[in-house]
């Protein structure tokens, strides 16, 4: 029996995934406790959707792990997927929009993965300055966060790739790297074979970033199947935003990822939102944190207006508690203000949707060359 979600577009459930196993430092780990406190779940409130906070994973922070060079933290990353995912699926399952707080970008195949438990076709823009291409026979770092695109796309250390099901998660077709700057010659050299996407931050400027994003959206059928939009903040500019380890000059201005921003979540079909490598030891006055809490609840209020009412009126709010019960067992979500969404049973699953076939020539936006990241992601 297939299970319909049904949307309910004032409803979002706010996850936390602190890690920072797949990144080169510590300090991502703490971004969801730091937004918290600077205000987000009552800024969202006061824009007009009820939260419900699931509450955090495990917090794992980064390590130096010798005995896996190349892919260090494997099993740590492993274990966050793996606990992140079925919080995921709960949380869409109410039909609210899951909104995740990520320290370093590996949560992301979680937050795919629980997204596939409920849609057929799910693509992904990947809001990153680096690739994310790398795989452990490539990588001078052994950093995971270097290669969380290639474990999207089927590529990579088994048990990541393999942790969900069949890869991949994400047909290359289907994924957006939008706001590249930072690629390392294997990525190079891949993308020049590959269908994915990607923009990079000198072809967004020429562009227009909303010309970009829009452009975006067409390439991976954002309109017509549901997505995942993944944000690393260290996209942005030194300049406008530091309180990243990878903070440097260059990349997208904040107001240019305001306005790409704005283009993807006014999307009916955006299914999860997920804000990684925000480090709060970057930002001891708190201001960045801030700015990240006004630029979501400004971005998440804009849906109310384009997006139409709930399908079904909310059942009593103590049915999406015992929801997540069942499957959940004894851990349940915080309730901050709930507003669960109406689940109808279909009598069969929905025919699979036949994506457009894709061209394995490599996209314009490809033709600039960008400078290598050395494989420093996260």
């Amino acid at each position: 029996m297939a299970v319909k979600i049904v949307r309910q577009p004032k409803n979002i459930a706010l996850l936390g995934a602190p890690t920072s196993a797949a990144s080169l430092a510590a300090g991502h780990e703490r971004a969801p406790a730091a937004l918290r406190a600077a205000g987000l779940v009552a800024r969202l409130t006061a824009a007009g959707f009820a939260v419900t906070d699931y509450g955090d994973c495990t917090t794992r922070v980064f390590t130096v792990d010798e005995e896996h060079p190349r892919a260090r933290n494997a099993g740590q990353v492993l274990a966050t997927l793996e606990e992140l995912r079925p919080k995921v699926e709960i949380a869409l399952k109410t039909g609210a929009l899951p909104v995740i707080l990520s320290g370093d970008d590996s949560p992301v195949l979680a937050t795919i993965a629980g997204c596939r438990r409920y849609f057929r076709n799910v693509s992904l823009i990947h809001v990153d300055r680096d690739a994310g291409l790398n795989v452990p026979a490539t990588t001078p770092s052994g950093c995971v966060d270097g290669m969380v695109i290639s474990h999207v796309i089927g590529r990579g250390a088994p048990e990541l790739v393999r942790f969900h099901g069949e890869p991949p998660l994400v047909r290359e077709p289907e994924v957006a790297l939008f706001g590249v700057e930072r690629l390392d010659e294997p990525e190079r050299q891949f993308l020049r074979q590959s269908p994915v996407r990607r923009y990079l931050v000198q072809d967004i400027e020429r562009r227009g970033a909303a010309a970009a994003a829009e452009d975006a959206l067409e390439h991976m059928h954002g309109r017509r199947y549901e997505f995942v939009l993944h944000v690393d903040l260290d996209v942005i500019a030194s300049e406008d935003f530091a309180a990243t380890n990878l903070s440097a000059p260059g990349g997208l201005r904040f107001d240019e990822l305001r306005e790409a921003l704005a283009v993807f979540t006014r999307q009916p079909t955006l299914a999860a939102l997920e804000i990684s490598a925000y480090n709060p030891a970057l930002d001891p006055e708190g201001a960045a944190a801030r700015r990240v809490v006004e630029l979501l609840a400004e971005l998440l209020a804009s849906r109310l207006e384009t997006q139409p009412a709930a399908e079904q009126p909310n059942p009593a709010p103590a049915l999406a508690t015992e929801a997540a019960a069942d499957e959940a067992g004894p851990e349940t979500p915080k309730a901050v203000e709930v507003s669960p969404a109406f689940e109808a049973p279909s009598t069969a699953p929905a025919p699979a949707a036949q994506p457009e076939a894709a061209s394995s020539r490599a996209p314009d936006d490809a033709t600039s060359d960008p400078a290598s990241s050395d494989d420093a992601s996260g």
